[in-house]
């Protein structure tokens, strides 16, 4: 972690949740005591359908709830996309851009991830950009050619250390079971620093890196000690609140 950075722990269910997960909600909002909460932010990101029972849920305590997407307009003839000020309409507070599986399977560029971080920053939401290269391009060794280009398309040029997260996601570890090795986290986040900070200075500094890919309670505290490793993204280990808040514990753990 980075010494004087509040750690986040966000949780993406990505397309799954119905009515009758609300009780994980519950359980993890109840789970996040006041003493967790002086120490690191929580935040599940629902599927859209539980997003404003999720916030109600919420309310009354420290979990902060989060969207998954959010399209770059504000109003539209978009049949079935959900816009920033909806979003913040929920009362929800983040919002995740540049996933992977949007950027694999829905074809967007960096320039749209660019568009829909700007619109959750007019909307007032926290903008949590995801990068993170393919097992193609880690084995041809451009890793770092793909998060530096990643990083200057989609962070757009005003992006602060209160309304921006980046989180790594190397995309061959998404939901595999499968993580890279310390060394290669190490790298990528001091990698993900240095842009930062040569980019935006003193707010590039204080920004948090999130790391994600298989996080689960039993690599959670070697994953989290790594340094400029200042939360993670969590994905299937989110949805069962167990598991959920014995990665929040291990970050506060790590906290001392």
């Amino acid at each position: 972690m980075t010494p004087d950075i509040r750690p986040l722990v966000a949780g993406n269910w990505k397309m799954n949740g119905t009515r009758e997960n609300l009780d994980q909600i519950k359980a993890i909002a109840d789970g996040v005591t006041e003493d967790m909460a002086a120490r690191i932010d929580a935040l599940i990101c629902p599927p859209v359908t539980l997003l404003y029972v999720a916030t109600a849920l919420a309310e009354d305590g420290a979990l902060q709830i989060g969207a998954q997407d959010c399209h770059s307009e504000k109003s539209g003839a978009f049949t079935g996309d959900v816009s920033a000020e909806m979003i913040s309409d929920c009362q929800a507070s983040h919002v995740l851009v540049g996933h992977s599986e949007r950027r694999t399977l829905h074809g967007e560029s960096d320039a749209d991830v660019q568009a829909k971080a700007v619109a959750a920053r007019r909307a007032g939401l926290v903008r949590i950009i995801c990068i993170g290269e393919t097992e193609a391009e880690r084995k041809s060794g451009a890793t770092l050619d793909v998060l530096g280009r990643q990083l200057a398309g989609s962070v757009p040029d005003d992006a602060t250390a209160s309304d921006t997260v980046i989180a790594y996601e190397p995309v061959w570890a998404i939901g595999t079971g499968l993580t890279p090795t310390i060394t290669d986290v190490a790298e990528a986040h001091a990698f993900i620093r240095a842009e930062m900070e040569q980019r935006f200075a003193g707010e590039g500094a204080k920004m948090r890196l999130l790391y994600g890919g298989s996080v689960k309670p039993s690599n959670a505290t070697e994953l989290l000690g790594v340094t400029h490793v200042d939360g993670a993204l969590i994905g299937g280990a989110s949805l069962k609140a167990d598991d959920f808040l014995a990665i929040c514990n291990a970050c506060v753990s790590l906290q001392g």
